[in-house]
């Protein structure tokens, strides 16, 4: 009882705003060129920036111009449309664009990233500029103000207890039964086969009907020494006495990659997602690290990205590169692109 009154509120405004759209009262509106939206039903990291990005550089491959829409959360710059990459050049750093649309700038040459809260508005201003064949939409599961061809809904298959709340209670930005959007529902983290038969009866039982998903999983891809050209074979930890530092919605996906190399985590520091660090913020860092006696310090590419401009320190800041590996239904996927 006491969690449905926390949780009301929040579910009487999501209801009604999907009504609006299911009734045709409010309209989404259609962009001249295909849209592929990633996102999900929690808030938190189900790698979702990751999934953006294999998806337009596939998308690029093919021989499609890309650009990559995203709101550009807690960025700096006032602009209502920022444009991030023209596909050539990085125009803006992490402050003002966002660390998401930075990074996805930085890891996808070639494709244009712009940021601005109206998606659809964002487009408009993009097509004005350059002749993009695609958007693929970065956290755009309720951004129903926009029609999509192609509706990807991620779920963290490692955190079940994440889908079985609203918020503020818990962590679901929607109802459950928001998955019956989905063009496709991709498991994430899906490396343990009781997690993934868990979280997928209980899809089926809020939506009343079998699903299929695609099932990927993400691993290191490498180890990069910040602000230089040095890179390592992601098993190059092993053994190693490793301090971590990360300000990322799923710091514990952090830690067990890490482990999953046989590294030793003798400290670990987690801040908020989205951290603005400060040079007070990396001595501290710096600090735990030597009294842990840590042969490396060990972050992610959304985190370097704002470290290493400001860091004052002799000693490496290290990156762990980040891969997405599809277990099952990869094919699936990749029709469905080609066919925009």
């Amino acid at each position: 009882m006491l969690a449905n009154l926390l949780t009301y509120p929040y579910q009487l405004v999501v209801r009604s705003r999907l009504w609006l759209y299911q009734q045709g009262l409010k309209k989404s509106k259609r962009l001249p060129r295909p849209v592929v939206s990633v996102g999900n039903l929690t808030v938190g990291g189900t790698g979702k920036t990751p999934m953006t990005m294999w998806v337009s550089r596939y998308l690029a491959a093919t021989g499609k111009r890309v650009a990559i829409l995203s709101r550009g959360y807690r960025r700096q710059s006032g602009k209502p449309f920022l444009l991030v990459s023209n596909g050539n050049d990085i125009l803006t750093g992490p402050k003002e664009a966002g660390d998401e649309p930075f990074l996805m700038a930085t890891r996808c040459p070639g494709i244009v990233v712009a940021v601005g809260a109206n998606r659809y508005e964002l487009g408009r201003w993009v097509l004005e500029q350059h002749d993009v064949d695609c958007f693929v939409l970065d956290d755009g599961f309720q951004h129903l103000n926009l029609e999509r061809d192609l509706n990807l809904l991620l779920v963290d298959v490692s955190d079940v207890s994440s889908l079985k709340s609203l918020l503020p209670l818990g962590k679901l930005r929607e109802p459950i039964s928001g998955a019956r959007r989905a063009s496709e529902i991709i498991f994430t983290r899906a490396e343990r086969q009781e997690d993934t038969e868990s979280v997928r009866q209980l899809l089926e039982s809020a939506l009343g009907e079998s699903i299929v998903p695609i099932t990927s999983r993400f691993h290191g891809t490498g180890i990069l020494c910040g602000g230089s050209d040095v890179v390592h074979d992601p098993f190059w930890l092993q053994g190693k006495r490793v301090c971590l530092f990360s300000g990322i919605a799923n710091a514990g996906s952090f830690r067990h990659l890490v482990e999953r190399l046989e590294a030793q985590v003798v400290e670990e520091l987690i801040y908020p997602d989205h951290m603005a660090y400060t040079l007070e913020t990396l001595e501290e860092i710096q600090q735990r690290a030597l009294q842990a006696q840590s042969q490396v310090l060990l972050t992610t590419e959304k985190d370097i990205v704002k470290v290493i401009p400001i860091w004052p320190y002799a000693d490496p800041v290290w990156v762990m590169s980040l891969g997405l590996q599809f277990l099952d239904g990869q094919d699936r996927l990749e029709h469905q692109l080609c066919s925009l």
